[in-house]
């Protein structure tokens, strides 16, 4: 039977029973809509968990000493040198940065605090979250610049303001506490609390006099894309020989295990939710053949032949589902265009911050992930037809007729 005449056939008798077929629609497009929109949950919780952690100094990539994870101090520093940077290709790389990250104490007339000193290259700092925080005074002018800034909420913990003055102490290279007074340049403005709470910042350069060590603790690099990652690693592992240089995943492992997790819930929920819908599929269309028994028997008696009558069933089904398919990728990209802006969770900012996100959690569709269901859904629907459509081709056409 041509192909045009079995897509005719098929319009025609969804159009016969449409509140049946109506209801199927909707079921199916609502089944598609929620997975694409739970997508698109997961989807942005995944690349908000990654890129939060690539923000907080961490980068695609760190090098670090030996031993610096497990105590962190100005004595397992290393000497970057000058050209290290040279090898890598400008095109995988979005920028880089040198810092001295120490442990510290900082006081001011009212409180005491643990915190993590960052001596930076502020023009080196746009890989990080310092590119877009807001900052109530003045930022750090150079690496030299022996101000402090600090977070907002570490401010309000020291009971300080802009201007004032803060003592801070930390180990040297020889092991002995050094301790100086900061002048406070700027507070700061990050998405998360424990952020502002963690790190105050310091020129480079002043630091290392401070500590009396002309090293770096650190070297993040930022890349254009995640897929570089094998090429960087092995560009800065010829560079720093006996250094360890690790990816964001191996610093943030609990992040980076919450990340894979997405793709495999994600993986789940369809087949929960698709695979009920196939049942829901299979009895709908069963019960749809067993009304059109003598329907078929006649199309059988004039000559249809079986697998005539499978097309016919199976291209039905397909029809319903791909215009249950299109309805819910309709609904879900209306939904996904309220909210792709973000959604404001800044009433959880402290429990969001210990799983990694950020109070503005902002969902992500790719065309990747709305093929994916778009193309399963489709199938799923298409293997769902095949069992009504096997017991039509079964029924004898004399037997159809006297029903």
């Amino acid at each position: 039977m041509p192909a045009e005449l079995l897509i005719r056939l098929a319009w025609r008798n969804i159009w016969r029973h449409r509140r049946r077929n109506a209801i199927l629609v909707s079921a199916i497009g609502i089944a598609v809509a929620g997975v694409v929109l739970l997508n698109t949950l997961l989807r942005g919780m995944q690349f908000d968990m990654q890129n939060a952690v690539v923000d907080n100094l961490t980068g695609h990539v760190k090098v670090l000493a030996p031993g610096y994870l497990d105590d962190p101090g100005i004595e397992r520093g290393f000497a970057p040198g000058s050209a290290w940077h040279d090898d890598l290709e400008p095109d995988l790389v979005a920028g880089w940065a040198e810092r001295v990250r120490v442990p510290a104490v900082v006081m001011s007339e009212r409180e005491t605090r643990g915190i993590r000193l960052v001596g930076i290259d502020p023009a080196r700092e746009g890989i990080s979250f310092l590119a877009s925080v807001e900052i109530e005074g003045e930022g750090l002018a150079d690496t030299g610049d022996r101000r402090l800034l600090v977070g907002h909420a570490l401010a309000d913990r020291l009971r300080t303001a802009v201007g004032r003055r803060l003592v801070l102490i930390a180990l040297g290279a020889d092991g002995r506490p050094r301790e100086a007074g900061y002048r406070i340049a700027g507070v700061y403005r990050a998405e998360s609390a424990a952020l502002e709470e963690s790190f105050a910042f310091t020129g480079a350069d002043g630091l290392r006099r401070l500590l009396d060590a002309d090293v770096a603790t650190e070297i993040s690099v930022r890349l254009t894309d995640g897929r570089h990652e094998g090429r960087v690693i092995e560009v800065l592992e010829s560079a720093f020989p006996g250094l360890d240089v690790l990816t964001w995943r191996e610093l943030e492992p609990r992040a980076a295990t919450m990340a894979a997790f997405a793709d495999t819930a994600l993986l789940i929920y369809f087949l929960i939710v698709m695979g009920a819908l196939a049942f829901g599929l299979v009895n709908t269309l069963t019960t749809a053949v067993m009304e059109r028994v003598r329907e078929l028997g006649m199309l059988r008696a004039l000559g249809m032949r079986p697998r005539s009558v499978v097309a016919q069933v199976v291209v039905e089904s397909s029809l319903v589902m791909a215009l249950g398919v299109a309805i819910g990728l309709a609904a879900a990209l209306a939904v996904f265009s309220l909210m792709a802006d973000g959604i404001d969770l800044s009433a959880f900012d402290e429990s969001l911050a210990s799983f990694g996100l950020r109070p503005t959690f902002t969902p992500v569709m790719t065309p990747v992930d709305v093929m994916l269901v778009t193309v399963l859904s489709l199938v799923l629907g298409l293997l769902a037809s095949f069992y009504p459509a096997r017991w039509a081709v079964k029924l004898e056409p004399l037997d159809a007729l006297r029903r």
